[in-house]
């Protein structure tokens, strides 16, 4: 498993489906600093808690100039019906190949009661301006972590 973008790296490109049509890119948000938040999947608990909390502040990210983004391995059908069922007001990137997800270094082996396979890691990364990684977080806790994702876009 490779590791989380740091501060000042360049953040690695990736094109994904999205949930509202067509693809984004790394390049399509240049002189805004976006937020990409990985979690494991739609509908789960956690998941959906944190995709919560991120659209409670969605206004807030506007504010900021910064572009929210979901990112996991389910299926744009499977985002649909996440962003239906908890009125989410971002979209949501689909990577089943896990090609953006390895690159991001979040996607790897995980234990759990004992059980080893494979999954993302919740963590959040935001891209700068200027296309490097501005903040990461890896192994993050859900209660209050999109509160301070928007702090630290505040800062930038």
């Amino acid at each position: 498993m490779s590791n989380l973008p740091q501060r000042g790296d360049v953040a690695p490109a990736f094109e994904l489906p999205c949930s509202d049509g067509g693809t984004v890119s790394v390049d399509d948000n240049k002189h805004k600093p976006v937020v990409l938040f990985f979690y494991p999947k739609d509908n789960t608990p956690g998941c959906t808690k944190e995709a919560c909390s991120f659209r409670d502040l969605k206004a807030e990210f506007d504010k900021a100039g910064a572009v929210v983004y979901g990112v996991s391995a389910d299926t744009l059908e499977s985002h649909a019906k996440f962003i239906e069922k908890q009125g989410l007001n971002f979209p949501l990137l689909s990577d089943p190949e896990h090609t953006m997800l390895t690159d991001y270094g979040v996607w790897g082996e995980k234990k759990n009661y004992g059980r080893t396979y494979m999954g993302i890691t919740r963590a959040t990364v935001i891209i700068g301006r200027d296309g490097m990684v501005a903040r990461s977080w890896a192994k993050v806790k859900v209660d209050g972590h999109a509160d301070m994702v928007l702090e630290a876009v505040r800062e930038l």
